[in-house]
């Protein structure tokens, strides 16, 4: 039920196993970072849907094809990169941190809805 959120801490781990690459993450293009906020948008959305918030629930439901969008793009990042499984989670974390400590869930979720739709899922 919570899946999207547990994504975030344990998808990387299970699912991205790559030997380990230098601890410093290199620089993210333009659309990677846009993935990876995308990404930790859906997260933080999602977690809020499942927590009934009314704003969240007026997004369309994100728990499965956010979650799928979420893999996907740590995946792509993680080929182009080369970046580890623990890396792309701390890019991650940091960006859900920054969203959530500046409370732009609601200017973010416009452009990375876009990203959905034009993503195929």
């Amino acid at each position: 039920m919570k899946r999207l959120v547990l994504v975030l801490a344990l998808v990387p781990a299970a699912v991205f196993a790559q030997p380990a690459a230098p601890q410093s993450s290199p620089a993210l293009s333009m659309e990677q970072r846009m993935l990876v906020r995308c990404s930790a948008a859906f997260a933080l959305a999602a977690n809020r849907q499942q927590a009934g918030n009314q704003e969240a629930l007026a997004w369309p439901a994100l728990q499965e094809r956010g979650s799928e969008y979420f893999i996907r793009a740590s995946a792509e990042i993680m080929d182009q990169t080369g970046m580890n499984r623990e890396a792309i989670a701390r890019v991650l974390s940091a960006e859900a941190q920054d969203i959530s400590g500046k409370n732009t869930l609601s200017q973010v979720m416009p452009h990375c809805l876009l990203s959905l739709a034009a993503s195929g899922l």
